[in-house]
């Protein structure tokens, strides 16, 4: 049994880099207090940063992505030494960087007791990150093992692409954490469905981290909207809705929840479907 936290969180208008830290101390240490072992935050909730950027530069999207970079060392920083700190795993939000090929690419850091673990590019891009804000995409899919699980990560738009999340629980994943930053209620909609079918597929737990709230100077994630919530394979043993646990409203907090990654693991194996074991047998199919 472990116990997770998911952050429906805010960007917030912040004066600076340290109003900045000891928001973000307060959301890891709240989270402690209620006995997390994993934190996720939602995708992009790193740009909030934006905010402390010259004005001209903030409503200027190419432009504030070069500036964001000077703050990026401190957030890996500021992360790891709270993830050492507070004995906790966490999925910082992502961030837009430039990469040693001179790219932007949307990156979820993952941090542990032990400080940084690695990273997950956002593998699939969506229209305005591809056309407007030019971000590329990563080329690497990775599962992250942990002494509470093995851990995957979808961000946003790529949970809504099965064989992400399937090449992942064929290479042992337990749980698939899927932060996301959606603009409208069909986009927020679109990541939950997907959620939801990673959930049922691979017969495991898939946890839902969603950005909320306005920014509206801030180009890139205007408006943001969402509910966190913690799915699972819809199975008369575990939840007949698939819904472990869910925000009912867009106000910014902490969903928390114990899950049994043991009893996914059983449902694989004796549930009332076998999802997961009957995957292949979709490729022996002939036609039409």
């Amino acid at each position: 049994m472990i116990s997770v936290a998911l952050a429906q969180y805010p960007v917030s208008r912040l004066d600076n880099w340290d109003d900045f830290a000891d928001n973000i101390r307060t959301w890891v240490k709240s989270a402690s207090e209620k006995n997390a072992s994993l934190l996720m935050f939602p995708e992009y909730a790193s740009m909030e940063l934006v905010g402390l950027l010259p004005q001209d530069i903030q409503v200027k999207l190419n432009e504030q992505l070069v500036y964001l970079q000077k703050f990026y060392a401190g957030y890996i920083a500021l992360f790891e030494q709270l993830a050492r700190q507070y004995s906790l795993y966490i999925l910082a939000g992502s961030y837009p960087v430039l990469t040693d090929e001179k790219e932007y690419r949307n990156r979820a850091s993952f941090f542990g007791p032990s400080g940084l673990i690695g990273f997950q590019d956002k593998l699939i891009m969506t229209r305005f990150e591809r056309e407007r804000w030019r971000i590329s995409p990563g080329d690497q899919l990775s599962v992250f093992k942990t002494d509470i699980g093995n851990i995957g990560i979808n961000i946003c738009y790529d949970s809504e692409f099965p064989m992400l999340a399937r090449r992942q629980a064929e290479a042992g994943a337990d749980v698939i954490l899927v932060p996301s930053c959606t603009d409208t209620q069909a986009g927020y909609q679109r990541v939950r469905t997907g959620a939801r079918a990673r959930a049922l597929e691979n017969q495991c737990f898939v946890l839902h981290a969603a950005l909320v709230g306005d920014a509206d100077k801030n180009p890139a994630v205007f408006r943001n909207t969402g509910k966190s919530a913690v799915y699972c394979p819809p199975d008369s043993k575990i939840s007949d809705s698939g819904i472990w646990t869910q925000k009912t409203d867009e106000v910014a907090g902490l969903l928390t929840a114990d899950i049994d990654l043991a009893v996914t693991q059983t449902l694989r194996e004796q549930g009332q479907v076998t999802t997961y074991a009957d995957w292949p047998r979709q490729w022996l199919i002939t036609g039409p």
